[in-house]
């Protein structure tokens, strides 16, 4: 990657966290840039495609971030702390903001649609991981789908970024709820055999029924 293409995609990334995306222009991520307006155009064609490649690369980079992380998780009570984590981390870099920002303009922009579908299917990639691994040995796993679950974490901690800017005490509410609901997990988690296999049973028949 050339030092004009990667400065003006960093450029874009902090524009996107200070000015929002209504803000951010050609001239705007140029300027922040040190560099001609015109090599925007020349780098990227559009400013939707340079937005989309600002913030795939602030996804790839954070996903590499978080993978050692990831692979330390041996409980979903852990991968509850390490959405905790990254929480923080992520309000405090701007990168919460980014993402409210994408989402927003995704409603009305196709190129923005596909780098917020892309960033949704890279976290969700590390967390199927460790879904998987989590329950491989537990009484859920003949019945809840790995990657269903992992979509399913993903947009729950988009939702809980996002509604934090706008209600934090909603926000701290459904944390807590899914705090419970972790709970609930690890104690079905550690049923004896003879309760497991109950479950079991009694989760396959239910799941037939349906």
């Amino acid at each position: 990657m050339t030092d004009t293409r990667q400065r003006l995609i960093e450029a874009t990334a902090e524009a996107l966290r200070t000015d929002g995306i209504a803000g951010v222009s050609a001239r705007t991520v140029a300027a922040r840039a040190e560099v001609n307006q015109a090599l925007v155009f020349y780098h990227f064609g559009t400013m939707s495609e340079l937005i989309q490649a600002a913030t795939r690369a602030a996804v790839d980079d954070n996903v590499a971030y978080y993978r050692e992380r990831f692979a330390q998780i041996g409980s979903l009570r852990e991968l509850l702390e390490a959405g905790h984590e990254i929480h923080d981390r992520e309000r405090e870099t701007g990168n919460i903001a980014v993402m409210a920002q994408l989402m927003a303009g995704a409603q009305q922009d196709l190129l923005l649609a596909e780098a917020a579908r892309y960033a949704m299917a890279r976290w969700c990639e590390q967390i199927e991981v460790v879904v998987r691994r989590l329950m491989a040995d537990g009484p859920l796993a003949e019945v809840v789908d790995p990657a269903g679950l992992a979509q399913m974490i993903s947009a729950v901690f988009i939702g809980l970024e996002l509604y934090d800017g706008v209600d934090p005490l909603g926000s701290r509410a459904a944390i807590a709820a899914v705090e419970k609901l972790v709970v609930l997990v690890d104690v079905v988690d550690d049923l004896g055999p003879v309760a497991s296999r109950a479950l079991r049973s009694k989760v396959r028949r239910a799941s037939a029924s349906g």
